[in-house]
């Protein structure tokens, strides 16, 4: 289904080369679901590969990846195994927030391209227990403090995925009564992660805590401040579509799997193959109905980003609407799947039993359902 939105040479190659990423994920499932970790080899495969540098501009030396290329590698990724997925994902949307807004200082941008080129890897760390979901505005309770040379941070950050491979994290925190980012590296003193990552599905992500106590940045460490100025002129975070991707790869991965099961399994009861019973046809019929619906939604929202970029500032509500419509339509694509397999789907060897647990992780990436309404619907007036 995804070779359809395929529309170049390049595209085309890039595909091929998350399908070979996208094997070793689903190679490796069971283990990384088991684990909750992604192997050291899968990384290390996707860094020797070039694959983790995509985003990374041409004139520093990467491939300068499309909203449209992202959103076409997520979902092929999401089709082998979702944490690995969403947790390269993040690494990805983070390098293309940067390759489209520029915020940073042209040295410090240039350096962390020439990092990622060398394999390094980066996400945010925004969440924290005090403000919850941070694309609800709430003041972080990181706190970042004025000292000679630079700043020392201390604070938590919970949901800091792909924790065990990072080399550096943009934290965010307050300075002087608004939010900044600070780049800070995993090997400074006073860093630390704490496992508290046991949950019910992605558990692959390794979102665990970030602990900072007492942490010396240098002056150049700080990236952006979030003052009333920059919050207006901001571009809406359109990086977010690595997640939805994510997410439809999951459904169709779950399709599959059903429909190995219809066309293998026929019980004494039936007189015709199972693939032919009217209630398992309007399943298949809903699931496509569906993914197709989202999907193009998805790729469309995707390419007016890249080919209109002078609308970009008035996007915010279709990109958040595309993950909202995505996720519903994945979770209610793997419900399905599992109606058709029936109890068999509960058992921990079938993949569908994973898929649904990840699938559900769905509802609490960003953005949340209900900012993506309040955001439509504000649009009205």
């Amino acid at each position: 289904m995804i070779e359809k939105f395929v529309r170049n040479d390049r595209q085309k190659e890039l595909l091929h080369l998350a399908s070979k990423h996208r094997a070793e994920l689903k190679e490796s499932a069971e283990q990384i679901d088991e684990e909750a970790r992604i192997p050291d080899s899968i990384i290390a495969s996707m860094k020797d590969s070039g694959f983790t540098s995509l985003p990374i501009p041409e004139e520093f030396g990467g491939k300068g990846l499309s909203l449209y290329e992202l959103v076409l590698i997520q979902e092929e990724l999401g089709k082998g195994e979702g944490a690995g997925a969403l947790s390269i994902g993040w690494h990805f949307g983070i390098l293309k927030d940067l390759q489209d807004r520029r915020p940073w200082n042209f040295h410090t941008y240039k350096d962390l391209c020439k990092n990622v080129l060398n394999g390094a890897l980066v996400n945010r760390a925004q969440t924290e227990e005090e403000t919850g979901d941070p694309t609800r505005g709430g003041l972080p309770a990181t706190i970042a403090t004025e000292v000679e040379g630079g700043y020392q941070l201390t604070g938590r950050k919970t949901f800091t995925t792909l924790s065990p491979h990072l080399d550096s994290v943009i934290v965010k925190s307050t300075l002087n009564g608004v939010p900044a980012d600070f780049l800070v590296s995993m090997n400074q003193k006073g860093v630390s992660l704490e496992q508290t990552w046991e949950v019910l599905g992605m558990r692959g992500t390794r979102s665990d805590d970030l602990v900072l106590k007492d942490v010396f940045v240098p002056s150049e460490a700080l990236l952006e401040i979030y003052d009333k100025e920059r919050k207006t002129a901001s571009l809406p975070p359109a990086w977010l579509l690595h997640i939805p991707a994510v997410y439809l790869g999951i459904a169709e991965s779950a399709r599959e799997e059903a429909v190995k099961f219809v066309t293998s399994y026929q019980p004494n009861s039936l007189d015709i193959p199972l693939k032919d019973v009217p209630h398992i046809q309007d399943k298949f019929g809903r699931i496509s109905l569906a993914l197709l619906s989202a999907r193009h939604f998805l790729y469309s929202v995707a390419e007016q980003w890249d080919q209109y970029p002078e609308e970009r500032m008035n996007m915010q509500g279709q990109l958040f609407a595309a993950k909202t419509q995505a996720v519903k339509a994945a979770m209610e694509a793997v419900d399905l799947s599992m109606r058709i397999v029936g109890g068999r789907s509960l058992m921990k060897k079938n993949q569908l039993e994973r898929l649904y647990r990840d699938v559900r992780a769905g509802l609490h990436n960003p953005p949340s359902d209900e900012l993506t309404l309040q955001v439509l619907a504000m649009k009205q007036f």
